[in-house]
């Protein structure tokens, strides 16, 4: 089958080669991953709509060559929805705006079946999204991330804040928190510092703060980098170019004790969705307000400082040397 139009949402989508493999040892096809994206727009829309998304090109599909794409190319169709973000350095992009099924669908048949998401949605007047990863460091099992993500949920708690819970799709964990007002990145990336710090305070043979990985040993990483400016993260709902072709699927914090994330997959959570229900539905409903969280990281710069900064990233104020500390140089080697 060289290729077919469907009508979705409106629009008519050319759908290229709709036989191509695109999980090869599963037998899935390009036309197979369509299919499972339009089963789940409903819940994927809920989380990603309106929001400008970094594709992950996969044309010939797993085991294949993979690019980034933020620029959406003007050969795009003329409905293609899209806005202009900057990267830190300011260049601007044209990216593709996650508008309705036809331009997930649009996405997908580029073999972008992976979507990192801005954590902002066009025309809102700010960032609407916390979000913590917790990162597993080499060494750290599944029980720890689990815990970490336990540990996540009850210091939001006794802050007043409701956290929602989803699986990366790999080996990790991400705990959302929709928050209110009009924070910025900045602001947004600070109270993901004070969590981080509380948690390694609290948790110390469990969380760590440290940026630099030779500091961290076994522990779980709590990256507060994922919510720096221009920062993208993996969006739920889209699959991870694995041989399981696993999905970063949302659950209930009830069930992270006993769920296998390995077994959410593109041919069991469209039945998943089905019979459970979504468990994120209505979480934007009930924004979170994170000014404590805010304000407590912006009170301890001067005396405690920034957190460290991922390199392409301008220095910042009150930011500590950006230096391994294996290569910082000691007080006695500047005599």
């Amino acid at each position: 089958m060289s290729g077919l139009v469907r009508e979705i949402a409106g629009r008519e989508v050319t759908i290229t080669s709709p036989d191509k493999p695109y999980f090869p040892k599963l037998g899935w096809t390009k036309l197979d991953i369509i299919e499972y994206f339009l089963e789940v727009a409903p819940a994927l829309l809920g989380v990603l709509g309106r929001r400008p998304v970094l594709l992950q090109r996969f044309p010939s599909g797993v085991g294949g060559n993979n690019f980034f794409q933020k620029r959406i190319p003007d050969t795009a169709p003329e409905w293609i929805e899209t806005t202009t973000v900057e990267t830190v350095n300011g260049t601007p992009s044209r990216a593709l705006v996650l508008a309705d099924e036809a331009h997930l669908v649009w996405a997908v048949n580029q073999g972008a079946f992976v979507l990192h998401a801005w954590p902002f949605r066009v025309g809102a007047p700010g960032v609407d999204e916390l979000r913590i990863d917790l990162d597993p460091g080499p060494g750290v099992g599944w029980s720890q991330i689990v815990d970490a993500a336990h540990a996540t949920r009850e210091l939001l708690a006794a802050t007043g804040i409701r956290s929602w819970v989803k699986s990366s799709g790999s080996k990790g964990l991400h705990v959302y928190v929709p928050v209110t007002g009009s924070f910025d990145s900045y602001d947004v990336r600070g109270a993901a510092v004070t969590v981080a710090r509380r948690l390694a305070a609290g948790h110390p043979e469990l969380c760590t703060d440290r940026w630099w990985k030779e500091e961290r040993g076994s522990r779980v990483f709590v990256d507060f980098n994922q919510n720096a400016p221009h920062k993208t993260v993996f969006g739920a709902w889209t699959v991870r170019p694995r041989v399981g072709a696993q999905v970063s699927t949302p659950v209930r914090w009830d069930e992270i004790d006993t769920f296998d994330p390995n077994e959410l997959t593109v041919e069991t959570v469209p039945e998943r969705l089905r019979t459970q229900g979504d468990a994120w539905a209505g979480m934007y409903d009930d924004p979170q307000d994170i000014g404590a969280l805010i304000d407590e990281w912006r009170n301890g710069l001067e005396t405690v400082g920034d957190a460290p900064w991922p390199p392409v990233y301008p220095k910042m104020p009150f930011e500590p040397p950006r230096v391994a500390p294996s290569r910082a140089r000691k007080p006695d080697e500047d005599h």
